[in-house]
């Protein structure tokens, strides 16, 4: 699904139902109902569609998040939906993605996942129904706290297999629930 110059407040919208209608009701990430129950997820819509103003924007949200307390902010969901709309040049950005966090001196404590509508796992072609694990309605870039992730392999006793289950899940039941559009 393919939006223009949406607004931020529909963006934000949108992206909260799909966490609720799709990744939350699936059970995709086991670890999204206690930060999204709590409201500690940070929506961050940067409506630009030049990737030298979303770089800046990323910046100030990867710095963001390093700063803020885990209590109020626990994960953002950095969302672009006038930028990187073709997957390639998505999935070219998330070198420069790495390449902040590596130079603000973050691996180890932010690390990022990715989402966009046409989202293609590289051994899978383009229609198959385990691509939808990874994909959304605009591009995304969800950056998590390491302490997040740490603590979710503590609490989960196979977090491992969480993408092969999702995978599995899509597999049985087909687009008809899964659909994102």
């Amino acid at each position: 699904m393919r939006h223009n110059s949406t607004t931020e407040t529909v963006v934000i919208d949108e992206t909260r139902n799909w966490l609720k209608n799709i990744v939350l009701r699936h059970n995709f990430c086991p670890f999204a109902h206690k930060p999204f129950k709590q409201e500690t997820i940070h929506y961050l819509v940067s409506q630009s569609n030049k990737p030298e103003t979303i770089t800046e924007s990323l910046l100030q949200a990867l710095l963001e998040l390093r700063d803020s307390n885990i209590s109020t902010l626990e994960t953002t969901l950095f969302i672009t939906p006038n930028c990187f709309t073709e997957f390639p040049d998505y999935n070219q950005f998330l070198n420069v993605v790495d390449l902040l966090i590596d130079q603000l001196n973050l691996q180890g404590i932010i690390q990022v996942a990715s989402f966009h509508p046409d989202y293609q796992f590289a051994d899978l072609s383009a229609d198959d129904v385990r691509n939808y694990t990874n994909r959304s309605l605009y591009p995304m870039f969800h950056l998590i706290r390491e302490e997040s992730i740490e603590y979710a392999r503590a609490t989960h006793p196979a977090v491992h297999t969480i993408p092969q289950t999702n995978m599995a899940l899509l597999e049985k039941q087909g687009l008809t629930d899964a659909s994102i559009s």
